[in-house]
């Protein structure tokens, strides 16, 4: 039966055939060069000076808050990996899952993991280092912030790269390449591993994503507006705990999300791409050829993102348009290198393989790059100060909150037709391209290759987003700290370029999340078909005749009858769309929860001091003028504000609040799964990835445009 499927040439050597084609070492390559270069980049910015001793304790308190988060969250989620890595070792164990499934899943969560811990480090350490630069020059603060967050960027694609290509290459030799069901076996057994990386985003993001905002409202509620202390002043107890958040939420939540995706996209488009070669009853060589096509365009795309870093730059009198170019045009730079380079590899592999348009698939690849470029640009037209959507919010601020709010919510919710029309558009093209009218199974493959296209400049798309919370924390430090007013100017500059960065980057993690969703969806598909193949083989009369080894995937889909009119795929469709809003009211009523808790820490603590204060001699006037109180006083023998305390709030009330809001999204699908079966999943699946999508557009350009109108 495998020889029936893939058409090789007996007088080729197994040897041979069991051969890596010597491209495939650009995905490895490209993994360690992201890793020297991050390494680089790091003993470069730490080599700067911290600045002074005022500004070396903050960023101190400010790094010990964040490990304590980090340290305490990494316990909760290692322990659900582990029961869920025992539970894959039992099935494998019982034949009912690939035996090194559990062991894939473990190493894939512990390097998300890794990341996340490398990226704080980083950026903890970076922002009174950007402060302290920003002294000099406008160009020496934002190259120790772009650098740093560069660091995130080129460990998150590298380690993600590093993993994919050391399996593919383990398990080649293990299960060996010639035969087609060994191929299918590989790619369908590493696709699985993306479950580590994805327990390590959902709680990640979720944690990170409570944390920051709890720390936000509280520190902005009670010390903005009702004390008047302005943002980041050292006098506010949530201070810390919120620059903390900035780094929880968007460094290392941010990049646990995007290591998920860039993660997922490639494997996917492995799998993808045996079963289109099964289909397609290509050769072993042809087959390779093609299931590599991701993991090159990935590694190009990391040796392109690295050139492209040295790119930005900016003059000392930069306006904030400038500002943004620069670090456009690096993104840019890396894109059209991506579409030149991409172009040869594909001729190289696949360009004489009959069934195969190398120039179709080229054409899916650009779909993706330009989808993710126009996302950014859509997402900053709606969330900076610089475009009208955002002016119109904070024009309405004159009527009152009210209209604030009801003018964002249009603003978000009108915000979404850049973004949704962009994926529609980048999935039919990538779907058209690579010949999905012809054969189903390549058209899919293309948009799984679109994917990793749009993710392929993650090593410096990721490091202007994590720029953004490095320079949010350098603005905070020399405020803290009393820097001259020229310093100030400065790290605002880099502050609301971060901003945006960090907006546009959410954009870009939603879109890139929704085609990659989609990939695994299609993949999810051709696993259920492997399975089907291989109990049909033990047992080819369980299916009453159906053989799903030879079916295409139209036949597949009306088998199990995955059709609008079953009401089982009706039904998961409802169950996802009400699993998207409950998530996000769990999420909200969360930070709602563990911001009161940090409210409540800020009044207590204010009330102390102005009893100190007064003990201290002040007159009732200077105590009721926030802008008179020193920086801090001791009372009863303990010096106030204490920053610790607001930490530990912030941290207990992320870890307590993710856990159900993350259990949910785990255990939702497997109920679906057994009571409504495979139509059932995919209509869950289906209706969470297209509701999910909209939901996260919408709420994270509104928050993003109401954060800059402010401004």
């Amino acid at each position: 039966m495998a020889s029936s499927v893939f058409a090789q040439d007996e007088s080729t050597p197994a040897a041979v055939a069991n051969q890596l084609p010597g491209l495939f070492w650009i995905a490895p390559v490209g993994a360690i060069a992201a890793l020297v270069m991050a390494f680089v980049f790091y003993k470069g910015f730490m080599a700067t000076s911290e600045g002074d001793a005022n500004m070396a304790k903050i960023a101190q308190a400010v790094r010990e808050g964040a490990y304590a988060y980090l340290g305490r969250q990494a316990k909760v989620v290692y322990a659900v990996v582990a029961v869920l890595a025992i539970v894959l070792l039992i099935m494998g164990q019982t034949g009912l899952q690939e035996n090194m499934t559990w062991l894939g899943v473990i190493v894939a969560s512990v390097l998300s993991g890794f990341c996340g811990f490398l990226g704080m480090k980083t950026a903890t350490n970076a922002s009174a280092r950007t402060a302290n630069a920003a002294k000099n020059s406008l160009n020496d603060g934002l190259k120790v912030a772009f650098r740093a967050g560069a660091v995130m960027g080129l460990c998150v694609t590298g380690f993600a790269l590093a993993d994919v290509s050391a399996w593919f290459i383990i398990l080649s030799k293990v299960k060996g390449l010639g035969d087609p069901m060994a191929l299918s076996s590989i790619t369908t057994l590493t696709l699985s591993f993306a479950m580590g990386a994805s327990l390590q985003a959902l709680f990640a993001r979720v944690g990170g994503g409570i944390y920051t905002k709890a720390a936000d409202v509280g520190a902005d509620l009670v010390g903005k507006v009702e004390a008047g202390i302005p943002e980041d002043d050292a006098r506010n107890p949530a201070t810390i705990a919120d620059n903390v958040g900035d780094n929880v939420g968007d460094v290392a939540g941010m990049g646990a999300d995007l290591y998920e995706s860039y993660y997922g996209s490639i494997l996917a488009a492995m799998a993808l791409a045996a079963a289109a070669a099964i289909q397609l009853k290509l050769g072993s060589t042809e087959a390779v050829s093609l299931i590599i096509a991701a993991p090159c365009l990935a590694g190009l795309g990391i040796l392109c993102s690295i050139f492209s870093i040295f790119c930005v730059r900016a003059k000392e009198n930069a306006s904030f348009a400038q500002l943004l170019k620069s670090l456009h045009m690096g993104v840019w730079i890396s894109s059209a290198l991506i579409i030149i380079g991409s172009y040869f590899i594909l001729q190289k592999l696949v360009g004489n393989v009959e069934g195969i348009s190398a120039l179709g698939i080229w054409g899916a690849i650009i779909s993706g790059l330009v989808g993710g470029l126009v996302i950014a640009w859509g997402t900053e037209r709606y969330t900076s100060y610089e475009h009208k959507p955002t002016q119109r919010i904070a024009e309405q601020a004159k009527m009152g909150p009210a209209t604030v709010i009801i003018s964002g919510i249009a603003e978000g919710m009108i915000s979404t037709w850049i973004p949704l029309l962009t994926v529609v558009v980048a999935i039919m093209c990538a779907f058209s391209f690579a010949g999905g009218h012809d054969n189903l199974l390549m058209g899919v493959f293309g948009v799984g290759i679109a994917a990793v296209g749009m993710l392929s400049t993650l090593g410096i798309t990721l490091a202007t987003d994590a720029y953004g919370p490095i320079a949010d924390n350098a603005g905070g430090n020399a405020e803290m700290t009393h820097q001259p007013p020229h310093v100030r100017e400065r790290t605002d500059m880099l502050d609301s370029l971060g901003n945006t960065t960090a907006a546009t980057g959410k954009g870009f993690a939603i879109g890139s999340a929704a085609l990659t969703a989609l990939a695994l969806l299609a993949a999810y598909v051709t696993t259920v078909q492997a399975q089907m193949t291989k109990i049909f083989a033990d047992n080819p009369e369980a299916y009453g005749g159906f053989n799903p080894g030879t079916a295409t995937i139209k036949d597949l889909m009306n088998h199990l009858e995955i059709t609008l009119m079953n009401p089982a795929v009706l039904c998961g469709l409802f169950v996802g769309v009400m699993l998207v809003m409950v998530f996000c009211a769990m999420t909200m009523n969360a930070v709602g929860r563990a911001a009161f808790a940090m409210i409540d820490e800020c009044r207590r603590q204010f009330g102390i001091m102005k009893g100190g204060f007064k003990k201290a001699g002040m007159s009732d006037a200077d105590v009721a003028d926030p802008m008179k109180w020193p920086m801090e006083v001791e009372v009863d023998g303990k010096m106030y504000p204490d920053y610790a305390n607001c930490v530990a709030i912030s941290t207990g009330g992320a870890l307590k609040e993710m856990v159900i809001p993350s259990l949910l999204a785990v255990v939702v699908p497997i109920i679906v799964g057994l009571i409504l079966g495979v139509p059932g999943v995919m209509g869950l699946l289906a209706g969470t990835l297209v509701c999910g999508f909209a939901m996260a557009i919408f709420m994270a350009n509104a928050g993003g445009a109401w954060d800059n109108a402010k401004k």
